[in-house]
Parts: structure tokens; sequence; C-alpha cells
């Protein structure tokens, strides 16, 4: 952490601002002014004329303003750093990875498994029970609606990892056969949502190592959609990554392994979009087509086809998929058509800013700064309050294309902008 701008800050406070109107008379969000005051940020030079401006300095004075004091031997207390927080979690999860790998490895001691009247004796041996496991299921279930719901998903994995201790713990100790089935899927379906939050903080190999296993305990279970699924996640890194020859077979294998899962679900229909979408990168616009089709397929079926969990698919996203597809595929007039119906629909922010940043770059393919502007302001807008990493990648993937208009000021901003947040996030 770099040492306060305590100047910096007074003169903001004797200018009448709080951080966050300060924030707003700049253009930044308020997180950042207070980065910017304990010295975890600089502010990017493009700024520093309406910094100047806001705090009626000059840039010279401005530059002292900002030039924190020397460190004196006396260390000040410094409070708690949420990343600080946020390693912690992640090293205890890293703990969990090979734990769980370790357990689920175990073939289950049938001979002890079986014996269940001298287990169930025993309290002290750990043994859950069908409420138990119920218990445990709806817990699973209330997580992944926080995390739904939630702007900011990091804030769900303090909870994640709590529950996955307790998991983790039931695996470690004999329990039945069909308990210990419904433990590794609850473990299965617990590690795709700490995968979920990983991949939308741009941690992809620690999202992996949760998909992957996920996979291990769906298929300790035995439950072949939620096996699929947890590959179709692993699949959907290399998709981001734009590796998308390594995509397909991964998803080929996820395909096969939800025919044989329940037909009412749509496993089969949201593992045909993430394949379109690893179709239409590898420019294949057929294959792509048929894959299209065969996600729109669940618009046709019945009943509670997704449980709001590890399975989330019910075909309100296929406008958005399919404009994401014809974006890749270079059809941008196939592709507007489709974005700006999903934009009229009730979208979550990242989905939205997804959709924003696929419009922008129809925007860069006509040359039109303004279409950009308009679109990338927006999902810039959307990355700042959310904090996802999902939406500051598809923004830095969109921004070796703003090349050719950089001769305009605003995209010179925009330029700009992306590359600062791209900072605060490594900062």
């Amino acid at each position: 952490m770099g040492n306060r701008r305590d100047a910096f800050a007074t003169r903001r406070e004797q200018m009448g601002y709080t951080q966050e109107s300060f924030g707003a008379a700049v253009g930044v969000e308020f997180s950042t002014v207070g980065r910017w005051e304990r010295g975890d940020l600089t502010p990017q030079p493009y700024r520093r004329h309406r910094i100047a401006k806001a705090l009626d300095v000059s840039l010279d004075e401005l530059g002292a303003l900002l030039t924190p004091p020397r460190q004196t031997s006396t260390v000040a207390a410094v409070p708690p750093d949420p990343a600080e927080a946020d390693d912690m979690n992640r090293r205890d999860l890293l703990r969990l990875f090979s734990m769980t790998g370790a357990l689920l490895g175990l073939p289950a001691d049938e001979a002890a498994l079986g014996d269940v009247d001298r287990l169930a004796g025993a309290a002290h041996t750990g043994m859950v029970d069908t409420i138990g496991t119920a218990e445990f299921a709806q817990l699973n279930s209330h997580l992944w609606r926080v995390f739904v719901l939630s702007p900011t998903k990091a804030q769900v994995l303090p909870l994640a990892r709590a529950q996955l201790d307790v998991l983790t713990d039931s695996l470690r100790r004999p329990q039945t056969p069909a308990i210990r089935r419904r433990l590794c899927e609850l473990t299965a379906d617990l590690y795709q949502l700490v995968g979920e939050i990983f991949f939308d903080g741009d941690r992809y190999t620690d999202a992996a190592h949760c998909y992957a296993l996920a996979a291990t305990a769906g298929r300790e279970a035995a439950a072949s959609d939620l096996w699929a699924c947890a590959l179709t996640r692993h699949a959907f890194i290399a998709v981001y990554e734009r590796r998308f020859a390594e995509a397909v077979p991964l998803l080929e294998l996820a395909a096969d392994l939800a025919r044989r899962g329940d037909p009412a679900l749509s496993t089969r229909q949201w593992i045909a979009a993430v394949q379109a979408e690893s179709f239409a990168g590898l420019g294949d616009l057929d294959a792509c087509q048929r894959a299209l089709d065969m996600a729109a397929e669940v618009q046709h079926l019945q009943g509670p086809v997704h449980n709001g969990g590890w399975l989330r698919f019910d075909g309100s996203r296929l406008a958005e998929e399919r404009g994401t597809c014809y974006v890749n595929l270079g059809r941008y007039d196939l592709a507007e058509a489709a974005l700006t119906d999903a934009l009229e629909s009730d979208l979550t922010a990242r989905r939205k800013a997804g959709v924003l940043t696929d419009l922008a770059m129809i925007g860069v393919h006509r040359r039109d700064p303004d279409q950009v502007a308009t679109y990338v302001d927006a999902a810039l807008a959307t990355a700042r309050q959310t904090g996802s990493g999902v939406i500051a990648r598809k923004l830095r993937g969109l921004q070796p294309n703003l090349a050719p208009l950089l001769t305009d000021q605003q995209i010179q901003r925009l330029d700009a902008e992306i590359t600062e947040l791209a900072g605060n996030r490594a900062a």
C-alpha cells in the first residue's frame, strides 16, 4: 500500500467536496478518489486538468498535493485492506481445493458404510442424514440467489468458503453411499458457484480449478447434468480467452454427458449456446447456426427447465448470444438486430455491459466514434459500479480495435479509461 496523500484529501475537503461529490466532479467512482488519497493509485495524466480545476490549483500545485510525505520511523496503524481479506479467502480455498480433490479420489469403504447401526450410534462420527443434506442444499440455493442478485459477486465468497468447509468436513467422515453421493452433488454445485465468483473476478486459473473439482464431484455423484455443466463452465474460460479450438472437445464431452441426463432440463441447449460461440470464433458460420438452432429448442421445453443455480439457461439470453456470435463472425448486419433486441429485455448488469460492448464493436466497424463512445461509456460505468472482471476483460478485448479511431479525442479518452480500469484491477 502507498503513503497517504493527506494534503490532497485536505484540499478536497477545503473545497467542500465529499469523496462521492468529488468523484462525480472529475468523472470517477468515489472508491477511486479514496485510492488516490490512500496512495494506492495515481491519477492518469489526462485526468489531471479536471482534478486541478475542481481543486482550484495549478498542475504543479496538484503534483505537490499528489506527492506523498516521506516515511517516518513511526508507522501509523493501517486499517485492514479488503484485498488482504480477499487473499485470505483465496488461500483458504486453495487449501480446500487440494483437500477436496484428495477426498473425492478416495474410494468409499462400502463395508464400513454398510454398518449403519454401528455408525448411527456414534454421533461423534459426523454422519450426515437426509435432513442434514436437505439443509445443506437449501443453503447452497440461497448462496446462488445471493450471487445472482449481488452487484459485486466477490461478496459471496466468504459465505461460500464457509459452506465448502462444512461439506469437505462431511466428505472426510464415513457416510452411507447414498449420503456420500448427495454430498458429492452439493460439492459439485458449490464449486461451480465459487468458480463463477472467481470467473467474475478475472481469476481464470482459480475458476478452472473450481470447475475441475466440480466435474470430479459430479462424476463421483453419477450426476450427468451437473457434471456436464461443470465441464461447460470450464470450456467457457477458453471461449472467453478466445482459445476456441480448446473449448470444442470439452463441449463435445459435456454434450455427450447431457444426452444421458434429464431431457426436461436445459443442459443440452445451454451447451449448444456455448458451442455456437466457439464455432463463431473459429469462423464456422454453418456449425454456429446449427448450434444456435439447437439452443433455441429450450423455448419448447415444458416445466422448470433449470434450477436457478448451476443451471440457469432458460432462453432469455438467446438474442444476446446470437448477437455475440454474429459479431465474432463479422456479420454486423445480423448482430445489430439481435443485440438491439437483447438490450430491450431485462438484463443483469454484467449481461447488459456485454451487449453494449458488442454494439460498440459494430460502431468501430462503421467508423462511428459517437456510437462507440455512447456504448463504451455505459459499459465503463457498469464495470466501475460492479467491479466485474468479466466486463473489464470484454472492454480490453475491444480496446485494440479502437486503433483506427484514435485520432478522435473521445476515443482517446475511452482508450485511456479502459487502460485505467485494467490498472485499477491489477492494483
